[in-house]
């Protein structure tokens, strides 16, 4: 067992495949996933790249330690956003995820520079790629997925070709999702409709790695997350957003929903006709009939699609669900620009039949954007559509019309952070723009009296873990529950059984988390964000109206105290760039390049 030591290169502009050795230092220093894509991001692209340009580089990763971790595979999509214009890693698990692994043999990803003038796909195996024709351009996710029915899929469907900048990389036949940010309009970019992995299962290399996975995996199934996931997957987020009066309903003009119970995990139950993998320990998510087939609805469908735009029926929100997965576009996204475009009717400041609680104009909305025709919305502006297509923020701009909340250019998720202030604090310096997935502590702040002492705390030590656990690729919540054990444990037996020196003290995985964040934080200082872009959207420093948080606002000054506890913490500048000594201490030094600034302590910054 020698370990993923290589990387396949896909230049489409040549139509090229080639393999290189990653330097043996990237791998102990930022190991696979997240924190590799990062390094190479870091590495080739010049300030300023267009995201949708042939030089911007798309990255297909895994890990170390890919098909020998417990919980689902995943793969990280790694590149600069679209949507965002700073890093983006958007993840996605299932059978395109373990087989990517397993075509991938001896590589950590597969990197894809240039853009093709004619469509074409990848084809994987054996550690092998090459770059040949794809007839399916035009074709939704499913669709393209069945005409590969012998291999795993991973594609882009409409939107992604019409480059809406929060299109999707649509894996399992629109099942899985590298969702957000907008990864799969890149890909339309570059001419690319889907990347075919026809290896097998990537499966552990020995025996001690075998055991190991086994035992942590049978150890999650009855750990009390484990058991939370079996019993209703990502589901039961609406429901405990709704208790607790964060759930942003009607395009956040309200924190509670009153069909919470009509979409929520009992009507998803009810509606199931199976689950995922059902003979797992932890079976997955619900499958559930629409007129399109099957989808399977996860909690920011029910969140965004359901009390977003107050539709309280859960087929009907079921199947926006399924329309975004076959168009190839991120929920969160498309439910915050039809709950925009709703905002700006009922304002009067667009000429358009779109309202709350409408389905069918929502479905319309979705499918416009997309590309594809829409006759109950044809009188449309079409200008209103094309910008709509680059995020709530340019169609808030041109159209003069606010109240949807981004960060970094991201709209946020449904849970609202004037409920909990963390969340805020969380969103906000979120590396990707307004991202859930990098720290939840809304999820314990909500029972308790935190200090900003305490949200800083949870926020960082989630960021960081988080950073590590995609670098590895590992599964969301298997990989959080077992932490220690996925780090440590996994990594003895894998130096020992390649001789490469990873980290394999608890320390030495801390420190790989924190120099995975920070630098991400070079790279995204070095495209110009700063102190400004880690603000919070001026809609949250309204109360709340209604629910058990009402009342409840982001102070704004309150707010700037709390940043700044946050970067004194992680060793940045008052104004979020990392000081030298923060570079020093993560051997970041020799890695940050002339362009990137770098931050003044807090003692030297002028007050």
């Amino acid at each position: 067992m020698t370990g993923r030591t290589h990387v396949l290169r896909a230049d489409l502009s040549a139509g090229t495949v080639e393999r290189e050795r990653v330097p043996e230092r990237w791998r102990r220093r930022y190991l696979g996933g997240k924190g590799l894509g990062a390094r190479y991001l870091y590495a080739e692209l010049a300030p300023d790249v267009d995201p949708l340009g042939p030089d911007n580089l798309l990255a297909f990763c895994v890990g170390p330690l890919s098909g020998s971790l417990p919980g689902e595979s995943r793969y990280a999509a790694v590149t600069k956003s679209p949507l965002t214009g700073v890093f983006l890693d958007s993840y996605a698990g299932g059978t395109f995820a373990e087989r990517l692994a397993g075509s991938l043999d001896d590589c950590l990803a597969l990197l894809v520079t240039g853009a093709s003038d004619e469509p074409v796909r990848i084809e994987l195996g054996d550690g092998e790629g090459r770059i040949v024709p794809s007839p399916n351009w035009g074709a939704d996710t499913v669709e393209t997925a069945a005409a590969h029915s012998d291999a795993a899929v991973a594609c882009i469907g409409p939107a992604g070709e019409n480059a809406v900048r929060y299109a999707t990389i649509a894996s399992d036949a629109g099942e899985h999702h590298a969702g957000r940010g907008g990864a799969g309009a890149v890909m339309g970019a570059k001419g690319l409709k889907a990347v075919i992995a026809r290896g097998d299962r990537a499966a552990p290399p020995n025996e001690d790695l075998a055991r190991l996975r086994d035992s942590l995996a049978e150890a999650y199934a009855d750990d009390d997350t484990g058991r939370w996931q079996a019993a209703g997957e990502t589901l039961e987020s609406i429901d405990f957003a709704d208790e607790v009066g964060a759930l942003a309903t009607e395009g956040w003009r309200k924190g509670t929903f009153e069909g919470t119970d009509e979409v929520g995990i009992d009507a998803a139950r009810e509606a199931s006709v199976g689950r995922e993998n059902p003979d797992d320990p932890v079976p997955g998510g619900f499958r559930v009939e629409t007129d399109d087939g099957e989808t399977v609805p996860r909690g920011a469908t029910q969140m965004t699609l359901g009390a977003g735009l107050g539709v309280d029926d859960f087929d009907a929100v079921a199947a926006l669900g399924g329309c975004c997965d076959r168009l190839g576009v991120d929920v969160i996204s498309a439910g915050n620009a039809v709950a925009w475009l709703a905002r700006a009717s009922d304002a009067g400041a667009i000429d358009a039949s779109v309202e709350f609680g409408d389905p069918d104009a929502a479905r319309a909305v979705i499918r416009r954007l997309a590309g594809r025709s829409a006759s109950t919305i044809d009188d449309l502006d079409p200008a209103v559509i094309e910008t709509l297509r680059r995020g709530v923020d340019a169609a808030a701009d041109r159209f003069d019309v606010g109240g949807i909340p981004t960060v970094k250019a991201m709209e946020l998720p449904s849970y609202d952070p004037r409920a909990a202030v963390g969340m805020a604090l969380a969103y906000a310096t979120s590396d990707r723009g307004g991202c859930h997935r990098r720290a939840r502590p809304i999820e314990r702040e909500v029972f308790g009296s935190w200090s900003d002492a305490d949200r800083i705390e949870a926020v960082i030590e989630a960021q960081t873990r988080r950073s590590l656990l995609w670098s590895l690729v590992a599964d969301d919540f298997a990989g959080e529950t077992l932490h220690d054990d996925v780090g440590v444990a996994f990594f003895r037996v894998l130096a020992d059984a390649t001789g490469l020196a990873y980290p394999t003290t608890a320390d030495d995985l801390a420190a790989a988390g924190e120099r995975i964040w920070t630098l991400v934080r070079l790279f995204n200082v070095r495209e110009g964000v700063d102190r400004t872009d880690d603000a919070v959207p001026d809609v949250l420093t309204e109360p709340i109206t209604d629910g058990p948080a009402a009342g409840s606002r982001i102070d704004p000054d309150e707010f700037a105290d709390l940043l700044d506890g946050y970067y004194r913490v992680r060793g940045w500048g008052r104004d979020g760039v990392p000081t030298r000594e923060t570079l020093d201490r993560l051997g970041l030094a020799d890695v940050r390049d002339a362009e990137t600034p770098v931050g003044s302590p807090f003692a030297d910054a002028s007050e």
